[in-house]
């Protein structure tokens, strides 16, 4: 399967890209902008259940790429695929039969990700060293409302250099990652105190609470 691929360019967030973000802004022109960013290979920092992630196009390996490196994590332990809904995720992953299936689709949208057989086109920059590939269709309404924006499912990692504690605020972004992003879409987490629990999509089993 074919993917177009966006040349990733490296922008960092600009004086007038921070101002779009300001309150006044209104919530279409941020979504607008934060999804160019995303489609022209960038990297959007983005609010999620628990703590705000870091995002981009998942087929664009340049700025899959561009993440790891900064969060100083290896590819080869995979990342999270979030989506507005299942339908984004389909062409990451393969289907479990109907029983497991629909026990994982009960679970969504919700802070629930769910380790799936990946499919053989699926990068290794997203899977890492692995068969599967950990998705999750999103319960946070602005992160969705940004995959469907953008047309597609994205990255989501959590927006902090490895070993640190993830940002939970804006202004948490800014003072660990500085300008390393390409757009700040502000806005407030979901409340949850710990990152979406993680399961084995076959047997169900609890790998991170």
């Amino acid at each position: 399967m074919t993917r177009p691929r966006a040349r990733a360019r490296r922008v960092t967030m600009t004086p007038r890209l921070e101002e779009a973000n300001a309150p006044e802004a209104g919530l279409g022109q941020r979504l607008r902008l934060a999804a160019h960013w995303i489609k022209a290979g960038g990297v959007v920092a983005y609010p999620t259940e628990a703590v705000y992630g870091l995002g981009c196009d998942p087929w664009n390996g340049a700025a899959t790429r561009r993440i790891l490196t900064l969060k100083q994590r290896p590819e080869s332990k995979g990342l999270i695929v979030i989506a507005a809904d299942f339908s984004q995720l389909t062409p990451f992953v393969v289907p479990l039969e109907a029983e497991r299936m629909a026990a994982i689709l009960a679970t969504w949208p919700g802070p629930h990700t769910w380790l799936l057989p990946a499919r053989p086109e699926v990068p290794p920059w997203l899977r890492g060293e692995h068969a599967t590939l950990a998705v999750r269709v999103t319960a946070h309404p602005l992160a969705a409302a940004l995959c469907r924006a953008a047309g597609r499912a994205l990255v989501s990692t959590s927006a902090n250099r490895a070993t640190r504690l993830p940002a939970r605020t804006a202004l948490e972004v800014r003072l660990r990652l500085g300008e390393a992003g390409d757009y700040l879409l502000a806005g407030p987490c979901g409340g949850r105190a710990q990152c979406s629990s993680i399961r084995d999509g076959r047997t169900g089993r609890l790998l991170r609470p």
